[in-house]
């Protein structure tokens, strides 16, 4: 199993259809998850959380809801994927190949323990994902030039993922691979 997050600026630079496309064409046959990044939606939950001053649990919640609104958006791209909520979903569908997108459950991160904080993002999520699932691979296709030989400290130091991404992906037996998107769709 495979595990790609997409992040959401890619949907800004006009990128993200040429990643799904790549997906679609590259991917059949296998069993592969999706991650979306929040993207504008999650912009519009810091610009709220700025103006309104609300706590961290608040942000947190809403920015799940980001990443779902774009699991949705993915799904109108790409009708064929089929939308999974949960890790057990996700599980009881992965033996067949298919490609998924993950609309995450707020309530089974809480159960998970993931922490509310900006520290966490689709990043973060993404390997705990793959984690859970012991996927073999991680691919993250951000809209950042990343070194072939990169650095995961490095890389949170340059905010080119979140606070807590090393974290997440310590003592986990899959691949992980972290591009451009256009590398990926090349």
């Amino acid at each position: 199993m495979i595990v790609i997050k997409l992040g959401g600026s890619l949907a800004a630079l006009g990128k993200l259809q040429q990643c799904l496309d790549k997906i679609d064409q590259d991917y059949q046959g296998r069993a592969v998850v999706i991650v979306p990044g929040g993207g504008a939606f999650a912009d519009q939950v810091r610009d709220a959380q700025q103006q309104w001053q609300f706590d961290d649990r608040t942000a947190h919640l809403m920015a799940i809801l980001a990443m779902q609104q774009m699991a949705f958006l993915l799904k109108a791209l790409k009708p064929h994927f089929m939308i999974a909520a949960s890790i057990d979903e996700i599980s009881n569908q992965i033996n067949q190949p298919g490609i998924f997108i993950w609309s995450p459950d707020i309530t089974e991160l809480d159960s998970a323990g993931i922490p509310s904080s900006w520290d966490i993002s689709s990043d973060s999520l993404s390997a705990w994902l793959a984690k859970t699932l012991d996927a073999d691979k991680l691919i993250l296709v951000k809209s950042v030039n990343i070194e072939p030989n990169f650095d995961v400290l490095k890389l949170v130091q340059e905010q080119n993922v979140d606070a807590s991404f090393h974290k997440f992906t310590q003592q986990t037996s899959f691949k992980l691979n972290i591009v451009n998107a256009e590398e990926f769709i090349s």
